[in-house]
């Protein structure tokens, strides 16, 4: 297989992500929450994107959109390809929602070639990658993988509402998460294509890029706690002032991340009460997001802000207390099924770079079940989480070729 003008598979790719984009809970801009009604309606039109190349296809109990092609054995370790149709809030179209129309691209155009696979390909479209909405991990995929904790039935979103009842007013089945878990006998590998949001393929003109591990990630709710007062009367040296302590807490996290190798660390979110401009804060909730692709330098890393937070706040006197809510590790992906991309790449004059990822992807859960493995493709400016995230389809089209041929040789 090599490169030609021919952009077809690119064109259609970009067709199916025209016509998902469509759905949104926001009018003007892209926002599509796990189990919201923009959700609902992208499941029923990725539904029907699958049945019409030929997949059985179906929506699971968690709201995951499943189909699948025999293969001239239908008993063989299947393939799974996949990603998201989840998004932030203001979102660009193409995080999540490329893997997923490439992977039906994919088998559409091996049906067309006339090729039957050996074993049997399922394409999957995870309805909670982002998990904006709920406090839950990856809990679509890692449903899959027979890691679903039943305790984010229980979580609720910022309007008060259970993931167990929007489940249920989605048209899913809150009881039957266990049943979603798969044998890792049945599978064979995992393949996840992505946008790589950031801009190393853009800096060294390649259209992919492969990923060799994903960064872990450590998230935490964190509270400082001092003394409202009046900010015209009470002197500078008596203040307890939450949001001073925060901010000398936020250049703590900051240089957490940027003094070691290919670490980060952020401050995504501060809420200042009681939020009036003549009254000093009381107190502050923040979040703290730490990432490496090294668990042991992360782990460290957080102790480090942990110490330093409370040393602080100690100086200030104000109470701090910080609390992590998620745990992912660091995740190698398979070398096995890194080579067959490699070879794909190499087979349309590509030259394989490899990269990580410092973003969290479903492949984090699903290489739990089964070997996976990723595929970057170039974004313009590395943007992404944006309006303005943006590919070609020249790009597009180079991508859906590298996973067919990778597919080919996979699945042979």
């Amino acid at each position: 297989m090599t490169l030609t003008t021919d952009l077809t598979l690119g064109r259609r790719a970009m067709a199916m992500i025209e016509d998902l984009a469509r759905h949104t809970d926001e009018p003007g801009r892209l926002t599509r929450l796990y189990l919201s009604d923009a959700h609902r309606k992208a499941a029923d039109a990725t539904l029907q994107l699958m049945l019409e190349v030929g997949l059985n296809a179906h929506i699971d109990a968690l709201g995951s959109v499943i189909g699948r092609i025999e293969g001239a054995d239908p008993d063989a370790p299947a393939l799974l390809i996949g990603s998201h149709i989840d998004s932030v809030v203001d979102a660009g179209r193409y995080d999540g929602n490329l893997g997923v129309v490439l992977g039906i691209v994919a088998v559409e155009a091996l049906t067309r070639q006339g090729i039957k696979p050996a074993c049997p390909i399922e394409i999957v479209a995870f309805g909670d990658e982002e998990n904006v909405r709920f406090p839950t991990n990856l809990s679509t995929s890692q449903a899959l993988a027979g890691r679903f904790n039943p305790a984010w039935l229980d979580g609720r979103d910022q309007d008060g509402i259970a993931l167990r009842d929007a489940l249920i007013r989605f048209g899913g089945d809150p009881d039957g998460a266990a049943a979603l878990a798969r044998d890792p006998a049945r599978y064979r590998g995992y393949l996840e294509v992505h946008i790589e949001q950031g801009p190393l393929l853009e800096a060294k003109d390649l259209p992919v890029g492969i990923v060799s591990a994903i960064n872990g990630i450590t998230r935490a709710r964190a509270t400082a706690l001092g003394e409202a007062g009046h900010a015209g009367t009470v002197p500078m040296a008596m203040r307890r002032d939450a949001l001073a302590a925060v901010a000398e807490m936020i250049s703590i996290v900051e240089r957490a991340g940027s003094t070691r190798t290919d670490t980060v660390a952020t401050v995504g979110v501060a809420q200042v009460q009681p939020g009036a401009i003549n009254v000093i804060p009381a107190r502050v909730d923040f979040t703290l997001d730490a990432r490496s692709p090294d668990d042991a330098v992360r782990l460290a890393m957080v102790e480090d802000i942990v110490t330093e937070c409370h040393a602080a706040a100690q100086r200030r006197g104000v109470a701090f207390t910080i609390e992590p809510f998620m745990e992912s590790p660091a995740t190698p992906m398979d070398k096995t099924l890194i080579g067959q991309l490699e070879d794909a790449a190499r087979s349309l004059g590509i030259a394989p770079l490899h990269l990580s990822s410092g973003a969290g992807h479903d492949a984090v859960a699903m290489a739990n079940l089964c070997p996976s493995a990723m595929l970057f493709v170039r974004c313009k400016g590395g943007i992404s989480h944006n309006p303005a995230e943006s590919i070609t389809v020249e790009d597009a089209d180079v991508a859906a070729r590298v996973l067919i041929e990778a597919v080919r040789r996979i699945a042979a």
